[in-house]
Formats: structure tokens, C-alpha cells, sequence
């Protein structure tokens, strides 16, 4: 079992719509788990927006998500390399030089949507969310 943190980016373009459902699913998870000291959450854009948008506010409210104090931030390559794990939402071109297992989750964009298909990609997201961290808990039990 591996005492140093596993690293997790979740990253968008703008961070202000399924990166943020992503990482909220992720604390959660992670909470749920019993890994707040075994994971390290990370989550950006690589062009943030000036605040979560409001569609992606309202479905996260109704799943019992309050993201209202959230702010877009910006993620930077290094940060990412250091991370184990990188996920992106379906936006990203990135090539990561170092040892990092990056993955597409190639999610559809909220911004703009209506609630109710909001409502289908925060389930996708969800459904993704608990896959990863099901895979990040049988690797730490190696």
C-alpha cells in the first residue's frame, strides 16, 4: 500500500462547467472513501471562464452540490505532471511528457445546454467519478 497521495487533475478549457462537476463528485467520492489523505483533488482550466456556469450551478444544486463559492482557476502543465492521474472532459489536445496517466473523458460541453441534458452529462460525469477512484482504491491496495 502506498503511503505518498495519489494525485488527481480534473481538467476543461474554461474549468467552469464539467471539471467542476467532476471535482465535486471526486471530494465527495473521496470523503465517501475514506481517502482525504491518500488523494490530492486537483482541478483547472487551461483558458478559465470568470465564474462556473450557471446551468452546470443549478444541476450540481439539485444533486446536493453547492458550487456558488467556486472560481474557475487556471491549471498549469507542470501541475499536471505531477499529478498521477489527469482526466480531461473532452476539450483537451494534451501531451504530457512525464509518466502521467491521462485519459479523454470526451464528455459534452453544459455551457448552453438545457438543464435536462446538463442533467445527462453530470450523471456521465458521476458514472466516470466513481470508476476512477474504484481504480485509484484497488491500486493503493496493491
Amino acid at each position: 500500500m502506498s503511503d505518498e497521495p495519489t494525485t488527481v487533475a480534473l481538467v476543461c478549457v474554461q474549468n467552469a462547467g464539467r471539471s467542476q462537476m467532476a471535482t465535486a463528485y471526486a471530494e465527495r467520492e473521496r470523503d465517501a472513501r475514506d481517502l482525504t489523505d491518500a488523494v490530492e483533488i486537483l482541478s483547472g482550466g487551461t483558458h478559465p471562464a470568470e465564474s462556473v456556469h450557471d446551468v452546470v450551478l443549478e444541476a450540481m444544486h439539485e444533486a446536493g452540490f453547492d458550487l456558488s463559492d467556486r472560481t474557475p482557476a487556471e491549471i498549469t502543465e507542470s501541475e499536471l505532471e505531477a499529478c498521477d492521474y489527469v482526466a480531461t472532459m473532452g476539450c483537451s489536445t494534451l501531451e504530457l511528457d512525464a509518466d502521467t496517466d491521462v485519459r479523454d473523458w470526451d464528455l459534452e460541453d453544459p455551457h448552453g445546454r438545457e438543464l435536462e441534458t446538463v442533467h445527462e452529462i453530470r450523471e456521465d460525469v458521476k458514472a466516470r467519478v466513481e470508476a476512477l477512484f474504484d481504480e485509484i482504491e484497488a491500486g493503493r491496495e496493491e
